[in-house]
């Protein structure tokens, strides 16, 4: 048997537009897709911070994790800095999880946030 080690999952998505709805929409999807593509269970999660470029401030992405089950896990929501040139409308994640030891982390990549890792095949 594999011991339990922790995990750190990173992930991304754009958002069409600014405004409540298209945020918690996305921010869900993007949890979605990582929770399915790692074989996670809510229950492993240690803790997420979200970030959100300057341009989103319609909602909290920490909301649509809520409402998918994250109410027991911490979540803390913050801005991204503002680089010129930068990707606008884009949400990140930084999830942290335990998993067993010998687990594949797979990293999410969604929308036009896909050009920030094009490297990262498997988060594609």
């Amino acid at each position: 048997m594999t011991a339990d080690r922790l995990f750190a999952l990173r992930g991304a998505t754009s958002v069409e537009s600014n405004t409540d709805a298209a945020i918690l929409a996305a921010t869900e999807e993007l949890m979605a897709e990582l929770l399915e593509r790692n074989s996670l269970e809510i229950a492993q999660i240690v803790s997420c911070i979200f970030t959100a470029t300057d341009d989103l401030d319609a909602a909290f992405p920490a909301l649509a994790a809520r409402w998918i089950g994250f109410d027991r896990v911490p979540l803390l929501c913050t801005r991204e800095m503002n680089v010129p040139g930068s990707l606008s409308s884009v949400i990140r994640v930084l999830l942290h999880y335990y998993a067993p030891a010998d687990h594949t982390a797979r990293h999410v990549y969604l929308g036009a946030a896909r050009s920030l890792r094009a490297d990262l095949d498997a988060a594609q």
